[in-house]
C-alpha cells in the first residue's frame, strides 16, 4: 500500500507543479481539469502524510523499547499502543480513499423527472419530487437551470428537465436514477383510499466531446419542426435537432427546448451519453472480471424507492434502507439516503478490490 501511496503523492506534486505553469494557466479547460485532479488527490495525500508520520513514530517507539531505562521503556509502550491504534484506523480510512472513483462523478448533470403510472396523481408526485430535489440542490449549493417543463393537467409535471451544476454533482445524484413510487391518498380521491403512483428520474452526466471517442466529421445534423402540442413557435420554426453518429448509427434528438441552440445542446448530450454507454458496455464485456455494482447500475426500469405517506416511511429497495422521516425527506433532507447509498457502493467496491 505504501508504494501505491507514494506513487499518488508523486502525481500530486507533479499536478501542483503543472498548476503554476503559465502555458497551462492560460488554457482554462486544461487548468480546470488539472485543478480538479489535484483537488481529488489532496485528501488521500494528507491522510498518507499522517500515516507515514505514524509509521515512523512506531519505528522510533520500537527503538526506544531497546533502551535500558525502564522509564523510557514505559513511555515507549504507551506511545506504541497509541500509534498502533492510530495506524489501524488510518489503514481503514486509506482503504476507502483508495477505492477508484467513477471518472464521471465530478461532472454536472442533466436531471429529468417524468410522471409514470397513476394519471394526474403521478404528475403531482413528479412535482413533489422536483420540489424535494430543488430544496436539496439549494442545501448543497448546486446551481440549476430549467431546460424544459411540461405541466400536468391538475398540477405538478408530466416532465421536467433541468441542468444541475456544482461540485461532484453526478457522484452525488447518480443513484437517484430509477422508478420512484408513492403510496398515499391522492387529492383527487374522494373515498379516502390509498393509491400507488410512480415517477421516473433519469440522471445523465454532462459529457464533452473529449470524454468519448467522437470525430466531428462523423456527425450528421438535421433540424426539423416539432410535432404535436407546443404552440405556434414550435410548429413554425425548425427548433428540433437530430444528431446521427454515422459509424454506429446511434441517433439522438431533442425538441425539449424552445430554441434550436438549446435543443442542439440537449441532443448532443444525449448522443454523447448513448455512445459513452455503448463504449462503457463494450469495455465492461472485455474486462469480465470487473464486478458491476448493483447500487450503481442505474436500472431505470426497476423500482428503487417507495414514499409511503400514511406511515411517514421512505424505503430504498436496493439497500433495504427504511427511514420513518418522510416529512423531512420530502422537504429536501435526503442526504441520509444518498450517503447510505454511497457507503453501500464503496463497501461493494472495496470487497471487489480485496477479492481481486
Amino acid at each position: 500500500m505504501l508504494d501505491k501511496l507514494e506513487e499518488i503523492y508523486s502525481r500530486y506534486l507533479n499536478l501542483e507543479e503543472q498548476m503554476s505553469d503559465p502555458e497551462i494557466i492560460s488554457d482554462m479547460n486544461k487548468y480546470k481539469k488539472i485543478s480538479q485532479s489535484y483537488k481529488e488527490l489532496k485528501e488521500i495525500v494528507e491522510a498518507y502524510k499522517i500515516y507515514k508520520e505514524t509509521v515512523e513514530g512506531i519505528e522510533a517507539a520500537q527503538e526506544m523499547l531497546k533502551e535500558d531505562d525502564p522509564e523510557m521503556q514505559e513511555m515507549a509502550k504507551e506511545e506504541l499502543s497509541t500509534l498502533k491504534k492510530k495506524e489501524v484506523e488510518l489503514n481503514e480510512e486509506i482503504k476507502y480513499l483508495l477505492i477508484p472513483k467513477d471518472p464521471e462523478d465530478s461532472k454536472d448533470v442533466i436531471f429529468e423527472i417524468r410522471s409514470g403510472t397513476g394519471g394526474d396523481e403521478a404528475s403531482i408526485f413528479a412535482g413533489d419530487l422536483y420540489r424535494m430535489y430543488s430544496k436539496y440542490f439549494e442545501i448543497r449549493g448546486f446551481k440549476t437551470e430549467v431546460v424544459s417543463i411540461n405541466e400536468g393537467t391538475v398540477g405538478g409535471y408530466s416532465k421536467i428537465v433541468i441542468e444541475v451544476n456544482g461540485e461532484n454533482v453526478y457522484g452525488t445524484l447518480k443513484f437517484e436514477s430509477g422508478a420512484h413510487r408513492v403510496q398515499r391518498v391522492p387529492k383527487t380521491e374522494s373515498q379516502g383510499r390509498v393509491h400507488t403512483s410512480a415517477a421516473t428520474v433519469v440522471v445523465m452526466p454532462k459529457l464533452e466531446m473529449e470524454d468519448i471517442n467522437i470525430n466531428k466529421a462523423d456527425l450528421k445534423v438535421d433540424t426539423f419542426r416539432s410535432s404535436g402540442a407546443g404552440g405556434q413557435h414550435v410548429n413554425k420554426t425548425e427548433s428540433g435537432v437530430r444528431f446521427t453518429h454515422l459509424p454506429t448509427g446511434i441517433v439522438a434528438e431533442s425538441t425539449d427546448g424552445r430554441s434550436q441552440i438549446k435543443n442542439r445542446e440537449i441532443a448532443i448530450q444525449r448522443l454523447y451519453s448513448k455512445i459513452y454507454e455503448a463504449q462503457r458496455e463494450k469495455h465492461e464485456n472485455e474486462v469480465a472480471s470487473k464486478r458491476k455494482s448493483l447500487v450503481g447500475s442505474g436500472d431505470r426500469s426497476g423500482k428503487i424507492r417507495t414514499y409511503n405517506y400514511p406511515q411517514n416511511r421512505v424505503t430504498d429497495h436496493r439497500i433495504n434502507l427504511t427511514l420513518y422521516s418522510l416529512d423531512k425527506i420530502i422537504e429536501g433532507n435526503i442526504n441520509d439516503v444518498i450517503e447510505a447509498l454511497q457507503v453501500a457502493e464503496n463497501t461493494e467496491k472495496l470487497k471487489a478490490q480485496e477479492e481481486s
